[in-house]
């Protein structure tokens, strides 16, 4: 491989640049509009801009393998997210002369399908949670969960991806087809696909991982586990490697069943193996699988750090045909992982007091990230960095290392490190996870996936007090005269000048939008783009009622009443995009009596969508009736249209036709409004129905 195509972005398309750098190749990169700011094309040999709003030019398959051809890569590395788990887009690479960096594409069927893959541990002995082998539909998913027992829970998950996007917990109070079109939509915009699957969800769980590698000779090996189950709302935040509080015996299963399911699918490069690890009654621990993530994970810097071995490299070696025998990584070649290795992952994002989250945007006016022995941090930020509301919220992980045995002094050093990072202009998470790896829980292994969810207000209220306890970190603005500024940082003045010779909007977000003083506004919680408007004017709703859902970095929001009243007021439609705090709508508060509840909705019957609308007025054009001068002609020739034959020859009412939107295939040379008017059905009508049908009977008399 002489050239490289990095399909990805941020901090990992970085990673990867530099990975292939010391291996002596071109690297190309590739980047959207959204990301005409991002660092990561700027360290590529070559850059290339993809056509397309947003996220959307990385799921485009077509256009990244064209590019890649254009620009004469011979090898494409997908990073993680976007298109790395699609068998689609690895086909057409290696159909176009690009080696994929990853599995075969029918390893990617089977494990980038979680569907495929729960089947392919049963049949391999591998443990699984009770769910549904095949992507649902909202009636098997309310279906499924009413199989489950009192008291049970369900998990909606993307068939096609992972990262916590498209998840829901479902119980039997749960509002299923909400949470299913949440989950849909999430999965759609991170994966390009919205397929879902349901199994049982076990609470208080650890979520431990092992990294595997093949090669083409068929050998596999693994490099120990991770600890992943500091997570928020199904998330990591937080991974180690290794599991510091997992028995031996478990450590030894779990290791088995990993490579046991690589060499089953005869895997191929990096792949991580995970696993859900609970304590029954009987005090010892049992393991499921959950999925096998076919591609590079963002916790793959901590089995670096433990192990000394690069895996970037490695996937680029056995992509280019190394075996792990050649690059000296067969099993008995892999020492034990040595000390331990955190890393935490810094996401631009507000946290409220009752630790629900709002990501975050604006402007890095201030960014120095930390270093030093035993120290990482992976980043595509620096001073001056305008974020993207299209893209995940993740700005850097800072990983800590210790060749020591001793789990405490790690955590210290991560945390300290987290401590040094200085970042400014957007909102982060930095003293959130302070607040974690100081936690008493923490240190002692009382960890699990739902840690996080059930303990942040009281994480919220600590990470406030390290955040008063470290200068620079404190971040508080002060306003005045409509300007905001850091009052800790004596050079804030600087930065608003130069903030407004650039041209950027320095006024508050609350002058953004004239409307949001008044009474009864609902205010956009973040910056985003809106989906979906849930109410009309002059709707009545009732507090807590459904009103919008926006998307922001890939995730949905929910926007819900805050007071009872009419809707007097829409500001915003779906596609808006919006700043924090602008108007999204106004409540005229009343008291509100028999007004629809949560999971009701108001159905005008006479109401047309605009897309059935256009249907019916294509089908329309269609007609003999709305096709005046072309029957005229037709009958100036002492002819019959073909709708009076088909009409006539069919008994009334029974004739049914299939295709009638076909057009001709002349777009070289009309325009689409044309051929809809000169060339209705393509001159063809098709269908069937009876003829006759009262001298014989079904199925004689169809046509």
């Amino acid at each position: 491989m002489q050239k490289l195509l990095i399909a990805n972005r941020g901090e990992i398309a970085v990673r990867i640049i530099r990975a292939a750098k010391e291996l002596g190749m071109q690297t190309c990169s590739i980047y959207s509009e959204a990301d005409i700011n991002s660092i990561h094309w700027q360290r590529a040999d070559e850059a290339l801009l993809l056509e397309g709003q947003g996220a959307l030019p990385y799921l485009d398959i077509d256009q990244i393998v064209q590019v890649g051809v254009q620009s004469g890569c011979d090898a494409v590395h997908p990073g993680y997210g976007f298109l790395s788990e699609n068998s689609e887009f690895a086909t057409k690479c290696e159909t176009a002369g690009m080696k994929f960096v990853g599995p075969a594409p029918s390893s990617l069927d089977v494990f980038g399908d979680k569907v495929l893959a729960r089947k392919l541990a049963v049949q391999h002995g591998v443990p699984v949670l009770p769910g549904v082998d095949h992507p649902v539909t909202t009636a098997e998913a309310i279906e499924f969960l009413g199989s489950l027992g009192d008291g049970q829970s369900a998990i909606l998950k993307a068939v096609h991806g992972g990262g916590g996007r498209g998840v829901r917990i479902l119980d039997k109070d749960s509002d299923v087809e909400q949470a299913f079109r949440g989950a849909q939509g999430e999965a759609a915009a991170s994966f390009g696909n919205e397929d879902l699957y349901i199994e049982r969800y076990i609470p208080n769980v650890r979520h431990i991982e092992v990294q595997v590698a093949g090669d083409s000779t068929g050998s596999i090996s693994h490099f120990w586990e991770r600890d992943c189950s500091v997570q928020r709302r199904h998330q990591k935040i937080l991974e180690i490697a290794p599991a510091p509080f997992l028995s031996a015996t478990s450590r030894d299963a779990l290791l088995d069943a990993a490579v046991t399911l690589g060499r089953a699918a005869s895997y191929e490069n990096l792949g991580t193996v995970e696993f859900l690890v609970s304590t029954n009654r009987e005090n010892s621990e049992e393991f499921f699988f959950i999925e096998v993530n076919p591609r590079l994970q963002v916790e793959h810097t901590v089995t670096e750090e433990v192990t000394g071995i690069d895996l970037v490299q490695t996937q680029l070696e056995i992509a280019s045909g190394a075996s792990l025998d050649s690059l000296g990584l067969r099993q008995e070649q892999i020492v034990p992982a040595r000390g331990y290795a955190i890393q935490a992952r810094v996401n631009m994002e507000k946290i409220n007091e009752d630790g629900s989250v709002i990501p975050s945007a604006g402007t890095l006016s201030v960014f120095n990230p930390p270093s030093g022995r035993g120290v990482r941090t992976d980043t595509f930020g620096y001073s001056g960095y305008q974020t993207a509301t299209s893209f995940d919220s993740l700005l850097a992980k800072v990983i800590g290392y210790s060749s020591s045995e001793d789990f405490p002094a790690t955590v210290k050093r991560v945390e300290t490190a987290l401590a040094e990072f200085d970042v400014k202009g957007v909102d982060t998470n930095i003293a959130f996870l302070r607040s974690l790896l100081v936690h008493p829980s923490f240190l002692s292994g009382e960890i699990h996936t739902r840690f996080v969810d059930l303990e942040a207000a009281e994480l919220v209220q600590l990470a406030q007090e390290l955040t008063d306890s470290t200068p620079f970190q404190k971040g508080e603005l002060s306003e005045q005269a409509g300007a905001s500024i850091d009052s800790d940082d004596p050079l804030a003045v600087l930065e608003y000048g130069m903030q407004a010779s650039r041209g950027q909007n320095t006024s508050s977000s609350e002058d953004r939008n004239e409307q949001t003083d008044l009474p009864g506004s609902v205010k956009s919680p973040l910056q985003g783009t809106v989906v979906s408007i849930e109410v009309s004017v002059g709707q009545e709703v009732q507090a807590g009622r459904l009103l919008a859902v926006m998307e922001s970095m890939k995730m949905q929001h929910e926007i819900r009443a805050h007071m009872s009243g009419s809707i007097s007021a829409i500001n915003v439609g779906p596609g808006d995009t919006l700043w924090e705090n602008h108007a999204l709508m106004i409540i005229e508060e009343h008291e509100v009596i028999g007004a629809l509840v949560e999971g009701e909705s108001s159905i005008d019957l006479d109401f047309i969508r605009p897309d059935l609308e256009e249907i019916l007025t294509r089908r329309s054009a269609t007609l003999d009736a709305n096709r005046e001068e072309a029957v005229s002609k037709r009958h100036a020739r002492l002819l019959r249209t073909v709708q009076e034959n088909v009409e006539d020859l069919f008994d009334t009412g029974t004739f049914l036709e299939y295709g009638p939107l076909v057009l001709a295939n002349q777009f070289s040379r009309r325009s689409l409004d044309e051929l809809i008017a000169k060339t209705p059905r393509d001159g063809m009508i098709t269908g069937i129905g009876s003829v006759n049908g009262d001298l014989f009977s079904d199925p004689e008399s169809m046509v």
